[in-house]
């Protein structure tokens, strides 16, 4: 009996090269989240492995890395005329280090510590450049937020219906999960910054999106009250893809 090797995957690819354990893990978690195809690695060696076996649409590279540094190993990516875009990470901020990092090949070059929503567009513009279209489908919890079809679909594979401004308001949610969010943010990017509404209004909508989720102390996500100031969405860990 012959097994057939699973199609590959036609979500955008990115590999992860960071030697600190934690950041490596939280932004591939971030990425996956985001619906993004994602490995990760320590050093260059096993980045070098990994590209040896597939393409990558975005390399994420520390500079600091044990061994081989992020500049060197870009270079002899681009010289073995590797095509995949690629993002420096690192805390140096001399101009001398960023013109560096343009010189060895890199499309772009973000400094420590990163704003999260910040990397998050600039890794969606790369993948735009590399060709793949950016992921249209967030899963947390155990649903699927198809941004692209605008549904809502829950594990079982039933749907969820949504308003226009529920959905959007559980998009912006889930995309700046782990952020404290003011209700004036809320409102300038859900409701528009033209459209007058009370502020209070955000705590409606949030209360009928957890009654349309199900929501219970046991959920794998929590959108928490923060007194005086507005809303953040946690997603526990367990139940991320």
């Amino acid at each position: 009996m012959t097994t057939q090797s699973p199609p590959p995957s036609t979500r955008p690819s990115i590999l992860i090269v960071e030697d600190d354990a934690h950041l490596r893990v939280g932004l591939r978690d971030n990425l996956q989240d985001e619906g993004y195809d994602v490995a990760a690695t320590s050093n260059a060696r096993e980045a070098e492995a990994l590209l040896n076996g597939r393409t990558f649409d975005l390399l994420i590279l520390d500079v600091m890395l044990p061994g081989e540094d992020g500049y060197s190993l870009c270079r002899r990516l681009r010289a073995a005329g590797v095509q995949s875009m690629v993002m420096m990470l690192t805390a140096r901020t001399l101009e001398d280090d960023i013109v560096r990092g343009f010189e060895a090949g890199a499309q772009d070059y973000l400094t420590k510590p990163y704003r999260l929503r910040e990397l998050l567009l600039r890794v969606r513009a790369l993948v735009r450049r590399a060709g793949t279209p950016p992921p249209q489908v967030m899963a947390f919890a155990g649903f699927s937020l198809d941004l692209g079809k605008r549904t809502l679909a829950r594990g079982d594979g039933g749907t969820i219906e949504l308003t226009r401004t529920e959905f959007d308001l559980l998009a912006y949610l889930v995309r700046n999960r782990d952020r404290a969010l003011t209700r004036q943010e809320i409102l300038d990017t859900v409701w528009g910054q033209d459209v007058v509404v009370d502020p209070r209004t955000v705590d409606n909508f949030v209360s009928n999106l957890k009654k349309k989720l199900g929501w219970t102390s046991t959920s794998g996500f929590t959108i928490h009250t923060i007194r005086g100031v507005g809303y953040r969405m946690v997603i526990d860990a367990m139940t991320k893809p």
